[in-house]
């Protein structure tokens, strides 16, 4: 299956890198980096492990950090990242994004 991060959900990623980097040191961003890395394996492995929270819209947290990737599968074939959001902040702001 393809994946695909769209360019906001990346966005999203690096901020918040480098949210934890400034805070906290380099390797705290890089963790944050890996343990979206760890996610988005699963996932891309596994489409439906993630929680169902509206039709066709998963999301799956992460275990170190307040963070979830939203995702979405289009036509069986294509695994879309739509954001990767804080748990607590702006509950379903990314909703609308495809």
């Amino acid at each position: 299956m393809k994946s695909i991060i769209v360019p906001l959900a990346l966005a999203e990623l690096r901020e918040a890198a480098a949210f934890y980097a400034d805070r906290a040191g380099a390797d705290l961003g890089l963790a944050f980096v890996a343990e979206f890395e760890r996610v988005a394996k699963i996932i891309k492995e596994n489409p439906l492990a993630g929680t169902a929270l509206r039709v066709n819209r998963l999301a799956y947290p992460f275990r170190r950090f307040p963070y979830s990737v939203m995702y979405y599968i289009s036509q069986d074939t294509e695994l879309r990242i739509i954001a990767i959001a804080h748990q607590r902040r702006r509950p379903h702001y990314w909703a609308k994004r495809s």
